[in-house]
C-alpha cells in the first residue's frame, strides 16, 4: 500500500479539560472543531476526537506480554520516523510524562526491530508511539 489515508479515531475521556490540554500542549496536536462535549485534534495527520464520557467506577486494566514488557491493551498511537521518535521521546521526558514503558528498542537484531514507548493520557487511554529503523519491516513477519 503506497498511499496512507488519515484515520478517524474517537476515544472516551472523563476529563475533557485535562485531556484537551494534554493532547494540545503536551503532545503538540493542533486543535480543530469542538463543542462542550468533544474536541477534534490533528493527531500526527490523523483525526482524533476526544469525547466526554463519565468516569466508570471500575476500570480494569489489561496487559499482554511483548518482549518481556506488560503492554497495555487497548492502545493506539503513531509510527514515527526514527529521528522524530527519539526527539519526541526526549520532549516527553522534559515534560515529565510518566511512561508505562520507557522509550527503548525492542526485538533488537530481529525482524521488526523497533523503538517504542507507552504512556497514558489523563483519562487512562494508553498510547504507543513507535519507529522502525527500516520502515519496510512495519508489516514483516
Amino acid at each position: 500500500m503506497e498511499n496512507t489515508s488519515p484515520f478517524h479515531l474517537a476515544i472516551p475521556v472523563h476529563n475533557l479539560r485535562a485531556c484537551r490540554t494534554f493532547y494540545r500542549d503536551v503532545l503538540g496536536c493542533d486543535e480543530g472543531r469542538s463543542s462542550e462535549h468533544w474536541v477534534d485534534f490533528n493527531f500526527f495527520g490523523h483525526q482524533l476526537v476526544i469525547h466526554y464520557k463519565p468516569k466508570e467506577t471500575s476500570t480494569a486494566l489489561h496487559t499482554n506480554a511483548v518482549d518481556g514488557k506488560d503492554v497495555p491493551v487497548p492502545h493506539f498511537g503513531v509510527v514515527l520516523s526514527w529521528a522524530v521518535f527519539h526527539a519526541f521521546a526526549e520532549e516527553l521526558k522534559s515534560k515529565h510524562i510518566q511512561f508505562v514503558i520507557e522509550p527503548y528498542v525492542r526485538f533488537k537484531g530481529l525482524v521488526g526491530e523497533q523503538a517504542t514507548m507507552f504512556f497514558y493520557d489523563p483519562s487512562g487511554n494508553a498510547l504507543e508511539f513507535k519507529a522502525f529503523k527500516d520502515i519496510k519491516q512495519l508489516f514483516a513477519n
